[in-house]
């Protein structure tokens, strides 16, 4: 597709994202231009705000071209730029090319952007950053995607606590290693003894015991024991023993912040995301055991199905060569992409992260999606110095992320020779009127229904990371860190007027 009549869909989009109506957008979700292709659910634009935070088609399109920049700045330049102005603070500059003070018309030429919009942006910015709301560390980058060309920063190699923003990395990680339309699946084979069976876990987080599945396709352990049933009595077979496998994930179960209505303990075969009541994202009481319990549901729904299961479901390895008698597949990877960034759910991130270790050769743990996490950004071209990826959801608070990889993450997502990353983008909230961004930026705001963005919050750490098309019809990558917050309403607050000045500057 031409640059041009990408970014006319891109503006197209954002106009009308204006102007549609708040009743309609309550029932149908935000007007996306059809972008979100790789979301098979409507979940994300139904549900409440999830997350700590806030209490099949094809492949999808790309975006402007973002070519392979944003690595570190010489050290001589990020030394002038920090004597100079105690935020760190720089305007109008290309990468590596100097400042950026030329006459040019801002095409990633290397000459600059002739000073008008960009320093216009810049003292826009500068007060609003300044806001005490945002604590004693503030940090930003502001890019123009296409180019690559940084139109503000502050500090933008300060490795920050991110807290849920972190889940742009893990999203970019997974997505980059086994794309778009992978999906994860759950299986039951049969044991070594005779009359056995073994529901084995593959780390699917859209896995649910619910007879009416809530979010679309996905994994159905109902299903499941639907198609398990059929293949037992046709082989003459109704009284089986059950055996359950969760062995794909190691390490600690547990999420390091320990027992915590966010998360759940971390299993490979895990129903509804161990909730023990019938919400779909936020906050809620956890299973203690989430395998064990999966495989009891999974017994009872079986029984249902006039296959008696003698004794309780208890722990068993499957044989790697055993042939499944029934599969049921997870909502397409583009799609969980998706309702996790939306809703921020802790939940899909810890999965997905455990997936890009073991699509990468490392334990399905904590410690290996670390370690693939930061490979496979590496491997991206993203300067990775000063991060740690110490989960999946940003509950962490060792994770280490600089608000230049963060807008280089999104520039990656937008660059059309990584179609693969486009749910990065797609499934970013937006400002008004979906998940952790429906309440914000709301109503008169220039940014309603113009800014997609990942929203963070821990006790005393704010953030905001996504992308607005500007007035002149750029589409910009904007990443703003707080840290030592007061609180996080006015933290809020003043990353919104950060997003909506990005949204808004002539």
């Amino acid at each position: 597709m031409p640059l041009v009549k990408t970014w006319q869909l891109i503006a197209a989009s954002a106009v009308a994202g204006l102007v549609l109506s708040a009743a309609t957008v309550s029932v149908t979700g935000p007007w996306d231009s059809g972008q979100r292709k790789a979301e098979r659910d409507r979940a994300a634009s139904w549900s409440r705000m999830g997350g700590v935070d806030h209490g099949s088609g094809r492949l999808p399109e790309a975006a402007p071209s973002a070519p392979g920049v944003l690595s570190g700045l010489p050290a001589a330049l990020q030394a002038e730029k920090q004597a100079g102005n105690p935020l760190g603070e720089q305007a109008g500059r290309q990468p590596g090319t100097g400042t950026g003070t030329g006459t040019g018309t801002g095409t990633g030429e290397g000459t600059g952007t002739g000073s008008g919009s960009d320093d216009a942006l810049a003292e826009a910015l500068r007060p609003l950053l300044a806001d005490p709301a945002l604590g004693t560390l503030r940090t930003a980058s502001v890019i123009d995607t296409a180019t690559g060309r940084v139109l503000y920063e502050a500090k933008p190699r300060e490795p920050m606590t991110p807290a849920s923003t972190v889940k742009i990395a893990t999203a970019t990680a997974v997505l980059a290693a086994l794309g778009p339309e992978h999906r994860f699946r759950t299986t039951v084979t049969p044991g070594a003894a005779p009359g056995q069976i073994i529901l084995v876990g593959g780390g699917d987080p859209s896995l649910t015991a619910r007879k009416k599945p809530p979010a679309g396709s996905g994994g159905s352990l109902v299903a499941l024991a639907a198609d398990t049933a059929q293949a037992l009595k046709a082989a003459g077979t109704d009284s089986v023993s059950l055996g359950y496998d969760d062995s794909l994930y190691s390490g600690p179960a547990r999420h390091p912040i320990g027992l915590n209505p966010n998360v759940a303990p971390l299993s490979a075969l895990t129903a509804d995301e161990g909730r023990l009541n019938d919400s779909l994202s936020g906050p809620a009481d956890r299973s203690e055991d989430p395998s064990g319990d999966t495989a009891r549901a999974f017994a009872g729904l079986l029984a249902d199905r006039g296959i008696k299961v003698t004794g309780a479901p208890a722990k068993a390895r499957a044989a790697a060569d055993a042939e499944p008698l029934a599969t049921t597949l997870s909502t397409p990877l583009g799609g969980l992409v998706e309702r996790m960034l939306t809703n921020s759910d802790n939940d899909i991130a810890e999965a997905l992260a455990r997936q890009s270790a073991l699509a990468s050769g490392q334990p399905g743990s904590f410690e290996g999606a670390g370690k693939a996490v930061a490979a496979k950004l590496a491997s991206l071209g993203i300067d990775t110095t000063g991060s740690r990826f110490a989960d999946g959801s940003g509950l962490d608070r060792s994770d280490k992320v600089s608000a230049g990889l963060l807008t280089a993450l999104l520039a990656k997502a937008a660059d059309p020779q990584r179609p693969e990353l486009r749910p990065v983008l797609t499934g970013l909230p937006v400002a008004g009127f979906s998940g952790t961004l429906r309440g914000r930026n709301s109503g008169g705001s220039p940014a309603a229904g113009l800014v997609r963005a990942k929203t963070g919050t821990l006790s005393g750490v704010n953030s905001l990371a996504g992308t607005v098309v500007d007035p002149s019809g750029r589409l910009l990558a904007f990443a703003f860190l707080a840290a030592n917050t007061p609180g996080p309403e006015g933290a809020e607050k003043a990353l919104d007027k950060l997003a909506a000045a990005v949204a808004g500057t002539r």
